[in-house]
């Protein structure tokens, strides 16, 4: 499954349906854009609670998975630390396979 959403995910940026490094995630965050937010766990202490901190007060769905290197190869980038989706059924569809709970969304 967690492949399907890497896929996904890829699909996803091809649609330009995906922001990803800090400055444009932070900028779809702020403008209420972002329908999912994805941070890496191998991400810095710092970014993790702070894209975790505002996703949970902009009431945003959000999910810590896998490397930075990982999230960059699947949306054909460079490794990036968190990674937001703009659109609700990518959105929704990456945050089940990704291992969240349907009532978390």
């Amino acid at each position: 499954m967690i492949q399907k959403g890497y896929d996904l995910l890829g699909l996803a940026q091809k649609a330009g349906q995906v922001k990803s490094g800090e400055a444009a995630a932070e900028e779809a965050i702020n403008k209420g854009k972002a329908k999912l937010v994805l941070v890496a766990e191998d991400a810095s202490l710092r970014t993790r609670d702070r894209f975790i901190s505002l996703a949970k007060y902009k009431k945003i769905p959000w999910l810590e998975i896998g490397e930075k290197l990982r999230l960059g190869i699947a949306i054909g980038k460079s490794p990036r630390s968190v990674v937001t989706v703009t659109e609700k059924n990518f959105a929704k569809r990456l945050f089940e396979l990704f291992g969240g709970e349907e009532e978390d969304f």
